[in-house]
């Protein structure tokens, strides 16, 4: 009976110990633990907006159940540098926090965009006030009459026709109503177009837009060397290798692209367009802007964006068989956002105030010496200096570097 009472603590005993040694180990769900915490180390890898190429020391396999792991070479080289402002993201590029996009087509869209400049905001005004009252009574007026004279003088109604050669008050009032309707239009539309090339005072940040088949280059002269192409981004399933998707991160469809241009809020721009090839036109609707990119010549326009957010135009000149993918896009953002984006591509910001001191070549390749004869003599008169044209040189028949091609631009 001892022996059997020993034999069950003994037991006891071991199972005790047994249950505490258990508790001890590892759950069997805790095995992941490592797995998860290694697909997360890697905070600072690209995100799925701006995915890095792997290294030529190790690549990731997407066909492997282990898709996550990546190469030790590939993930040192995705690793970005500490941003050098809170208002900037890692790549460098303004912060997004949740910008609104404000000037993109909707769905079912009838109405104009919603405006962002006061050109944008009288040229609204003036079609809901001025021109679609005067096109509706216009329209209802012809239509009335025109059913009137059906009616009343059809031949059952009037079998012997009239013989009046001619009324004078009738012929004054179709005279006279229209041209009064002509003045009313035309009065404020010539208004608008001087405000739409009224020349950008001094302080403005200069943006030249330079038309390529079929992307865009930007240069920033009043900023130091400052130059960005901006590619569209294709689709997921449209991609190359080495090519960067689109995410809705980016914009619409057909209208995101791998880079897009900075611009301040509540500053004017002076808008300078040219082409390296064939004539584009650089419009942006919720600017009120559309201007030709003309080889050899330099179109310029101003305008002063109001509210921070993301806006979506495209190129709106027959260019060739891409000319649909050519969008544009524009980042708003505060002043101080705008300089800490200068600095982090290397730029500087010019004195407050001061006028641009580039001054359009005479003589140079893709120029035009009328328009540079025009602009000195403009400038001898008001004083100020002229915007520099930054001439670029014959068509780019090849990529920026490091820049992904987009659809509007497949391997040039």
């Amino acid at each position: 009976m001892r022996k059997t009472l020993n034999t069950i603590g003994l037991a006891a005993g071991l199972l005790f110990a047994a249950t505490g040694l258990g508790a001890q180990a590892p759950a069997p769900g805790a095995a992941t633990a490592p797995t998860n915490t290694a697909a997360a180390a890697p905070s600072t890898a690209p995100s799925p907006v701006a995915p890095a190429l792997p290294s030529e020391g190790g690549q990731q396999s997407a066909n492997s159940e282990g898709a996550t792991n990546i190469a030790p070479t590939t993930v040192a080289a995705a690793e970005p540098a500490a941003p050098t402002s809170p208002l900037l993201a890692e790549n460098g590029a303004p912060a997004y926090t949740g910008d609104r996009v404000i000037g993109a087509p909707v769905p079912g869209g009838f109405a104009l965009q919603p405006q962002v400049t006061k050109n944008g905001d009288f040229a609204v005004w003036m079609h809901n006030s001025i021109l679609f009252p005067i096109m509706t009574i216009t329209c209802l007026v012809v239509l009335g009459l025109l059913m009137w004279v059906v009616l009343r003088y059809r031949r059952a109604a009037n079998p012997i026709p009239s013989k009046t050669t001619h009324n004078t008050l009738v012929e004054v009032l179709w005279t006279v109503l229209p041209v009064l309707a002509l003045v009313v239009v035309a009065v404020p539309s010539i208004g608008l177009l001087q405000a739409q090339f009224k020349p950008a005072p001094a302080g403005a940040v200069t943006l030249k837009a330079i038309g390529n088949q079929w992307y865009w280059t930007y240069q920033y002269p009043d900023h130091g060397a400052i130059e960005v192409t901006a590619n569209m981004l294709k689709e997921r399933d449209e991609i190359q290798p080495g090519e960067r998707a689109r995410t809705d991160a980016d914009g619409p469809r057909l209208l995101a692209t791998d880079n897009r241009i900075v611009l301040p809020v509540g500053v004017p721009i002076r808008l300078i367009t040219t082409s390296n090839d064939v004539i584009h036109s650089w419009a942006m609707p919720a600017f009120w802007m559309k201007l030709d990119a003309i080889p050899g010549r330099l179109n310029e326009s101003s305008f002063t964006i109001e509210k921070p957010g993301l806006y979506f135009g495209q190129c709106s000149e027959l260019c060739g068989p891409r000319h649909p993918f050519m969008p544009i896009a524009v980042q708003a953002v505060p002043p101080a956002q705008f300089a800490a984006w200068v600095a982090a591509k290397g730029g500087t910001m010019p004195a407050a105030g001061r006028p641009s001191d580039k001054v359009i070549p005479q003589v140079q390749q893709g120029s035009d010496v009328g328009d540079a004869t025009a602009n000195a003599e403009e400038s001898a008169t008001t004083g100020a200096a002229t915007v520099n044209a930054t001439i670029s040189p014959g068509p780019q028949l090849e990529r920026a570097p490091a820049n992904n091609p987009g659809l509007g631009n497949p391997g040039l």
